[in-house]
Formats: structure tokens, sequence, C-alpha cells
């Protein structure tokens, strides 16, 4: 990708970052990437994955993560620093995102008891195994790992399939359906105290993989490295790796 393309969206994504609470069009992001709207929308996502629009309400949301573990603030007060109107919207999108309303996420700390898999309409058919590895940067890094199938290549709402791993190291994803999915990873500091830590994750993104009949997956090389601010933040809730619901290797 073109170094001015990059720096481009950057500019865009830290601006997004400093205005929040106000109303941002993807008019006025492409005039901050000074490129035309049909332009820019099309970068915007080959850069970072995502639509601006979508991008710009992760953003939003993993704020109010963060003010919900960190203040005292009211969930009316976070949703209306963070740009929404309507606190029937915010918490809506929140619970689809997250897993958990903001309500319950304070409450847990940030953490969630269980990670359901959406399996309501992709249980029939054909489906495989998907089996690799995860790497990363640091190999005296021993940080258990969350790895999810996701339609997209952001980690919200339900995912296809998920697993824990200990640390990083050998996967293996059983009856992952037809389709093209993006696996995700994150490596969950194990000391931290609510969902939300110091400085950026450990993630990593492989995708899209396209699972057919026939498709063999059995060599993916998925590899960590700290985020960075062009990637979608995690906005679903990971488990509490503290607890022993981690015992299990998979969701």
């Amino acid at each position: 990708m073109d170094r001015e393309v990059v720096q481009a969206i950057d500019r865009v994504i830290h601006e997004i970052h400093r205005n929040l609470g106000e109303r941002i069009t993807i008019d006025d992001m492409a005039r901050i990437a000074m490129f035309s709207k049909f332009h820019f929308t099309r970068l915007f996502q080959r850069v970072t994955g995502i639509p601006p629009a979508r991008f710009l309400y992760a953003v939003r949301l993993q704020e109010a993560k963060r003010l919900l573990l960190s203040t005292s603030l009211t969930v009316t007060e976070i949703s209306t620093m963070i740009g929404y109107s309507s606190l029937g919207t915010f918490s809506t999108r929140f619970k689809s995102c997250v897993g958990l309303s903001p309500t319950a996420y304070r409450e847990l700390r940030g953490f969630t008891p269980q990670i359901p898999t959406d399996d309501g309409r992709r249980t029939r058919g054909h489906t495989v195994t998907i089996r690799g590895r995860v790497r990363l940067q640091s190999p005296a890094v021993h940080d258990p790992v969350f790895l999810g199938v996701f339609p997209e290549p952001i980690a919200q709402g339900s995912p296809i399939r998920c697993a824990f791993l200990r640390r990083p190291g050998p996967f293996v994803l059983d009856r992952v359906p037809q389709g093209t999915w993006y696996l995700l990873a994150q490596a969950v500091r194990a000391e931290s105290e609510t969902g939300l830590d110091d400085g950026p994750p450990n993630i990593g993104v492989h995708g899209p993989l396209s699972v057919r009949p026939g498709s063999v997956h059995t060599a993916i090389d998925l590899r960590l490295r700290p985020s960075r601010p062009l990637d979608p933040p995690v906005l679903l809730a990971l488990l509490d790796v503290r607890q022993k619901a981690l015992s299990a290797s998979a969701i």
C-alpha cells in the first residue's frame, strides 16, 4: 500500500479519536484524507479491512468500554460523550458487538462468562476442520490466546467458532461451515484486572479464508503482533482467563 495513502488514513483515524463526541461523516473523513468520497471509502477499507463508518463506531464502542471500566460515569453520560444521541441505539449496538449490555460489561469488569458461537444458521452443509499454529513475536510471552472465526476482519458479535489457548501454539477449530471467514486472535494478559489492558494488545489476522466442499486448511500460521491504530479494535468481551473456563480448549 502506498505510504501516502496509509498516512492519509492514519490522519483520519487520529481525527476520529480526537472527536469521538462530534458528528463525523464520510464526507468529513474524505476531506481530512484529501480524497474524493468514493476513492476514500475504497482506500480506507483496503487499508483497515472494514468501511470507515464501521471503523468509526468500533472506535466509539472501544472508548465506551474503557469509560465503563475506568470511570463512574453513567451509561447515558458515556453514550453522549462518544457521539450517540440515543441511549437505546448505543445500548443495542454495544450488546450486539460486545456480547454484553453496557451495565453487565461494567459489573463483570470487562469479561464475559461465556462466548456463544453463531450456530443458528450455519450448522448444515459441508464443514471443515481448520488447524494451524498461533505464534507470538516474543517467544518469552506465554499469555492465553483467544481465537475466533468471524465473517469480517473485526472481532465483534458472535464468532462462528472460537477457542481459547493456554498459550500461543497449535490450534484446532472443528465444524467450520462453508463461507468466507477471517481468523482473528488476541493474546489476553493473564494478570489483567479488567478486559482492557494498558498498551496495545497482541493481535493476529488471517484471511479471507474460503471454506468450500473439498477444501483443506491444515497449516495456517497465525502470527500475533502489537495492534496498530489502523487495526479495528477487538470489541468482543473475552473470557476471564483467571477462571477455570480456560481449562476447556474450545467454547
